[in-house]
């Protein structure tokens, strides 16, 4: 089992970027269906850690989801744990790839600058 978690949708461009960059320095990961499995609200409560509490960006703000339930509107309005929960419930929300690193790392999207300070 892999120290490394990456949650991803396999129709996401960028996922498969991340996909592919992991692959090419031979970084041995565990790949989820962010769609079917999405984090927990443990993991997403970590994540917002490293985003200094900053809910929106874990948020896939792109995402049809996104748009049609309005959550531009209503997101500003929700408690974390209410944000929490539904990117729980809904792994559509989530923006992705989202990326758990064992060692209390972690990360969302891509940005090849910023994963080679992690994968180098």
């Amino acid at each position: 089992m892999s120290d490394i978690k990456i949650y991803t949708y396999k129709q996401c461009g960028t996922c498969k970027k991340a996909t592919k960059y992991l692959d090419a320095k031979g970084v041995e990961y565990n790949e989820i269906a962010i769609r079917e499995k999405p984090p927990t609200k443990t993991e997403l409560k970590r994540m917002l850690k490293n985003y200094e509490g900053e809910i929106k960006r874990l948020f896939n703000t792109s995402g049809q989801d996104y748009r049609n339930n309005n959550y531009k509107e209503k997101l500003p309005n929700m408690t974390k744990d209410e944000a929490i929960a539904e990117l729980a419930a809904n792994g559509n929300l989530v923006k992705r790839p989202f990326v758990l690193i064992k060692d209390n790392q972690q990360m969302v999207g891509f940005k090849e600058s910023e994963w080679y300070e992690v994968f180098q």
